[in-house]
């Protein structure tokens, strides 16, 4: 029988501007901006169309001073970060600022976030290189089994290894730190996706990037920063070699400016980034995460026993969990985003569906907005969807 669900938390009625005839499940795709961060934003915006030549002419230190504030919310020196619009821009920037030859070796998995595994294989193309991908079983039961079958592949050509901390499709733990540790005293560059910590795990970057050379994070989901926002933290000797996807004229003042500034971007994001971290502590963040960790389990318990689906191993804390779709259901990406879509029209939900061969993955989130009969609604109608 499963558990009652933890009740809704004090003080976070009318934070957003959700829909209310939708439940969003799916924070963990594009979060949602809490309405006092979209209000500092939108201030910004009218200052900068009031006096765009003084803003502008403002602005790499005013983005100084957001990265300073985010940075002492990471555990990190302000110099050892750089603003970026989101992982996937952070791990481009990394890879294309790596020295790699012909026969090298880069290491992913087929848990890594698509888009970032593409861009490991470009890089290979370019260099010369090679991409090996581990496969990982989706039921793999632990961090330590996952630590096993990485290091396996690691061999006398890999230098580098791109690693989710937690992954997208299967919400669970990748880059754990004594996988990192493990891979640094082979020699292996470590680079971190970490999209999803910032805000649902407590971080603190450290001297040495998280424990990885390389370690991205997006403020945007769990962070309640405006779209699009994300970290770069370098660790060491790497910073004077990260060089931006494109130059600009603050391109002579090294890491991290040369990396933030892109002439007219919109810059207001980044600004607006420590007014979320701000209602995170207001909120408490340890609170928060205690929460959406549970109401998530929840959520899960409720596929399990009323749809009849099988659970993928989860990391205790996290805000996401997944289940396993039956054989045939949402095996390519068509019938993924179908049953997405009919989740939305039928039962008035927000999903994420990834395609997976011998069944998909059906991930949920859970963020202070949501409520248990949300899950149950969908637990309730999801078994005649897959049916169809």
């Amino acid at each position: 029988m499963t558990e009652a669900p933890p009740r809704p938390l004090a003080g976070t009625n009318g934070l957003f501007g959700l829909d209310p005839a939708v439940a969003h499940l799916n924070h963990g795709s594009y979060g949602t901006v809490p309405l006092p961060v979209q209000r500092v934003q939108a201030r910004l915006r009218a200052e900068l169309e009031q006096d765009p030549d003084g803003f502008f002419l403002d602005a790499p230190d005013r983005v100084a001073h957001a990265r300073a504030r985010v940075a002492t919310a990471l555990g990190a020196r302000p110099d050892r970060l750089a603003m970026v619009t989101n992982v996937t821009e952070g791990i481009a920037i990394v890879l294309d600022s790596l020295p790699l030859a012909e026969g090298d070796e880069i290491l992913v998995t087929d848990h890594g976030y698509g888009v970032v595994n593409k861009a490991a294989e470009r890089k290979a193309a370019e260099s010369g290189a090679s991409v090996r991908c581990v496969r990982l079983s989706l039921h793999t039961p632990d961090a330590e089994a996952v630590r096993e079958q990485v290091l396996a592949a690691v061999g006398p050509r890999t230098k580098v290894a791109v690693l989710d901390l937690i992954t997208s499709p299967s919400a669970r733990e990748i880059a754990s730190p004594q996988l990192l540790a493990d891979l640094a005293e082979r020699g292996v560059i470590t680079v971190v996706d970490a999209a999803h910590a910032p805000g649902m795990l407590p971080v603190n970057l450290g001297e040495r990037a998280g424990g990885a050379d390389f370690w991205i994070g997006n403020l945007h989901k769990w962070a309640f920063a405006p779209r699009a926002t994300a970290v770069l933290a370098v660790a060491g000797t790497w910073r004077p070699l990260i060089r931006p996807l494109m130059y600009s004229w603050e391109h002579d003042r090294g890491f991290p400016g040369r990396v933030e500034w892109r002439g007219t971007a919109d810059y207001t994001p980044w600004l607006s980034a420590p007014t979320g971290f701000a209602l995170l502590d207001q909120l408490g963040a340890e609170r928060v995460r205690t929460h959406n960790a549970a109401l998530a389990e929840y959520g899960q318990r409720l596929l399990i026993e009323r749809a009849g689906l099988r659970p993928l191993p989860a990391m205790p804390g996290l805000a996401m969990r997944a289940v396993r779709l039956p054989p045939g259901c949402a095996e390519s990406e068509h019938t993924a985003k179908a049953l997405m879509v009919a989740a939305h029209r039928r039962l008035g939900t927000r999903i994420a569906v990834r395609p997976w061969t011998g069944g998909g993955v059906l991930r949920i989130s859970a963020q202070v907005y949501n409520r248990p009969e949300e899950y149950q609604k969908l637990a309730s109608g999801i078994a005649e969807l897959i049916a169809r």
